[in-house]
């Protein structure tokens, strides 16, 4: 049996569009996206989450601090998991929060580091690295009760499928781009909407398939 992690924040962790920032609920376990790749790849596939909402790339958040890191945590889950045949990266959307200094470049950057340690951490089979697909996300709207937190992220999100698409192509890995196949729910302007996971769990079990195939 072949192993997927799938590496993320909240839209990973199946966090629903929040109407106000009291907002909490997780969407079951066949709703998010992971659950609905696992059931695509069928029965072949382990498929572990690892979705952490307020996880940045690579990062120091400034309120949350390094707990949140994906950097940091990635190295660790990767030999928690071992062997893992593939890591599907989906972040760089806390990134986008007002409070969080940098641009579209840094946040790609950071990406880019998160890919570079997935391949040099030998924790696939046989000590092998892991094959990665690279997952942009779909622009934000700054809308609903997180529009002041992200204000100023909506354009630079949308430079991050280009950007992402640079990364996966230097680094030699697989990519996808979120945003050609769904769009962050009007509610907060961030999270996935049911539908949205359906589609996009499908597109990454296609993807995971035919980098196997």
């Amino acid at each position: 049996m072949r192993t997927l992690l799938c590496f993320g924040d909240s839209n990973t962790h199946g966090s629903p569009p929040m109407a106000t920032l009291q907002s909490t609920g997780r969407m079951g376990p066949s709703e998010r996206w992971p659950g609905v790749c696992r059931a695509a790849l069928g029965p072949g596939w382990q498929v572990v989450e690892e979705g952490l909402p307020g996880r940045t790339a690579a990062r120091d958040d400034p309120l949350d601090g390094p707990a949140y890191n994906g950097l940091a945590a990635l190295p660790m889950l990767l030999h928690s998991h071992a062997p893992v045949d593939a890591v599907a990266i989906l972040l760089g959307t806390n990134e986008l929060k007002a409070r969080t200094p940098g641009s579209a470049e840094d946040i790609a950057l950071g990406i880019e580091l998160l890919v570079m340690a997935a391949k040099a951490s030998a924790r696939g089979p046989g000590q092998t690295a892991p094959a990665v697909l690279l997952i942009a996300p779909p622009p934000i709207l700054e809308a609903g009760c997180l529009a002041e937190m992200y204000a100023g992220g909506a354009a630079k999100s949308a430079r991050l499928g280009a950007l992402c698409a640079a990364v996966a192509e230097r680094q030699g890995v697989a990519f996808l781009d979120a945003g050609t196949l769904i769009s962050s729910n009007p509610v907060d302007g961030v999270h996935f909407d049911p539908p949205a996971h359906a589609v996009l769990g499908r597109a990454v079990a296609g993807r995971v398939q035919a980098m196997f195939a």
